[in-house]
């Protein structure tokens, strides 16, 4: 599996624990910025991460800011990818097999990087599994699609 991972300035520390640690456990790693500590604006690192859900360069996506909120607002604007922000092991299990999140989004300023691992580690070891949860998945996708017409 391939792992997109972006931060702004405020998780770039994470991004780059985060990034090390996914490596260690054997995932490929695309890093979509920042690249440094000097201040960014996200946007455009989310919008990067969830083009690449999109295209199929990556098949899941991580993305760091403050909060998660703004990266998760961000990269839900990219039509057909499902953002959650989660910053606890149930919600990002719950991204995944309820959700079908091809990324999630966690705030440095909320949570520590342990954590963080923690999170990564529950996200990447489910997989959607349909059911009920397919057909909600379903009409929250039918729903973009009549408004990206």
């Amino acid at each position: 599996m391939k792992i997109g991972i972006g931060s702004d300035h405020n998780a770039f520390e994470m991004k780059r624990q985060l990034m090390a640690y996914i490596e260690e456990k054997g995932f490929e790693v695309k890093d979509y910025g920042c690249y440094s500590p000097d201040e960014v604006d996200y946007p455009n690192i989310a919008f990067g991460v969830a083009n690449g859900i999109v295209d199929k360069e990556i098949d899941r996506g991580i993305l760091c800011c403050g909060t998660g909120i703004g990266m998760a607002v961000a990269a839900n604007k990219v039509p057909g990818v499902r953002a959650a922000q989660v910053h606890d092991t149930y919600s990002a299990e719950r991204a995944q097999l309820s959700n079908n999140a091809q990324i999630i989004t966690m705030g440095s300023k909320i949570i520590g990087v342990d954590v963080a691992k923690k999170i990564v580690d529950e996200y990447l070891s489910v997989t959607f599994e349909g059911g009920n949860s397919a057909r909600k998945i379903d009409q929250i996708m039918d729903m973009e699609a009549e408004h990206v017409k």
